[in-house]
């Protein structure tokens, strides 16, 4: 359950439309190519989880594997890749609400929407989220409901009109490696069920199991809903919310309102977790003086990281407020990317040391973390320069901020 919950956020609510766009009916199979793409990934995380009884994390895998500045960057690109999709689901969170109210979705009105749910979030977080992180489980539950309904609908009203005949050219490959660098948004997050893998009972037999497991139940769901999609929405290319046009098509404005529930539901329940774990990665590495000691200040009265929270609520609004879904959901794949391959590059380092019993130690010496780093290698080449040049401005502003705190930590010592 956490790998799936890991995998199924908020981005398959807004992912069909371009998908479509991109592979028309042949979009279907991108998601099954993204799951492979994915495989040699997520069962390299298995093997360095493994490793580690307790909790883990890219942060301990950089720093046992490469060193220290290593494992700050490692813990850097996922507070980036959190930060960027907290972004994107913002963006599609105003956009569905536009669906209701379209004022929300341009110019002045697009803004407010958007400041006000980070105000609200990051109010959230500085206050105290502990009762916003047990409705979490709640609103799992929901997200759930609401997409298989959807699929269990489409197949009721629509019958064999569900399946593609895919008589139609295939698409060009430019086309084609775009749609798997956007879908790939929907298979990542399961690193966050991969932390505390040390702490399993037998992580060599439970973790891969889990992994797999989960992987299979998520690219059929992904795919059906996919089918469903495609042919209950004759115009889904152009759609900004196209699962809510799914159900307003399938069951009318019952559906949509219906719909809107979940992606409601799916969407804050990610951006709490998002805002949550991430604000604490930044106050963990800033009391490890890889950050400023600014980062690891606490609110006086509700002892939370209220800093680390306001710059993180900053951030993500100028990042919401520039772009929209697709360019943020592409963007925050590639920060993801660079995190898998040092996470695949980390298994020939740290299998020396650490392989003995209680392990999982991949079959075929290094062939799948080597078949993991290539399969990054290609979606980053699928990535457009624009988004290139964003994540590295903001691996820029890491890298200097880790200065800054190893500066401000020689000083004290001193």
């Amino acid at each position: 359950m956490l790998v799936v919950n890991g995998f199924i956020g908020a981005g398959i609510f807004g992912l069909p439309s371009g998908a479509a766009d991109l592979a028309g009916e042949y979009s279907v199979w991108i998601y099954a190519f993204c799951a492979l793409l994915m495989l040699p990934v997520i069962l390299s995380f298995a093997e360095v989880g493994s490793y580690f009884r307790g909790t883990g994390g890219p942060i301990k895998y950089g720093t046992q594997a490469f060193g220290g500045f290593v494992g700050f960057q490692g813990g850097w690109l996922y507070y980036l890749a959190r930060l960027i999709s907290f972004a994107a689901n913002t963006v599609l969170l105003s956009d569905s609400i536009a669906y209701f109210f379209p004022l929300a979705g341009e110019g002045t009105g697009r803004l407010f929407t958007i400041l006000l749910t980070i105000l609200g979030l990051s109010s959230v977080n500085i206050l105290g989220s502990s009762e916003s992180i047990r409705s979490m489980t709640f609103f799992t539950i929901i997200k759930f409901g609401v997409l298989i309904g959807l699929v269990f609908g489409g197949f009721v009203l629509l019958g064999d009109t569900m399946v593609p005949t895919f008589d139609s050219a295939l698409p060009e490959a430019g086309n084609l490696g775009a749609a798997a660098l956007l879908l790939i948004y929907a298979f990542v997050g399961f690193e966050g069920a991969i932390v505390p893998a040390g702490e399993a009972k037998k992580p060599e037999r439970d973790m891969p199991m889990g992994l797999i497991l989960g992987l299979v139940v998520v690219v059929i769901l992904y795919m059906l809903i996919q089918l469903v999609a495609m042919a209950a929405v004759p115009n889904l290319a152009e759609s900004t919310t196209p699962l809510l046009d799914t159900a307003s098509n399938l069951f009318g404005e019952f559906g949509a309102y219906f719909l809107m529930v979940g992606v409601a539901t799916s969407v804050i329940a990610n951006l709490i977790s998002s805002m949550f774990s991430a604000t604490r990665v930044t106050y963990a590495l800033s009391l490890e003086n890889s950050l400023p000691a600014w980062f690891g200040k606490v609110h006086n009265r509700f002892l939370t990281p209220a800093n680390s929270v306001l710059f993180f609520g900053i951030a993500a609004f100028i990042l919401a407020a520039m772009g929209s879904f697709r360019f943020l959901a592409a963007m925050t794949v590639l920060s993801r990317l660079f995190l898998f391959i040092m996470t695949c590059a980390a298994v020939p380092a740290l299998r020396p040391k650490f392989r003995g019993q209680g392990r999982f130690i991949l079959k075929g010496g290094y062939l799948i973390p080597i078949l993991g780093i290539l399969s990054c290698l290609w979606l980053m080449m699928q990535v457009s320069w624009e988004s290139v040049w964003m994540t590295g401005i903001f691996v820029f502003i890491g890298t200097g901020l880790y200065w800054i705190g190893k500066r401000q930590a020689d000083n004290s010592t001193e």
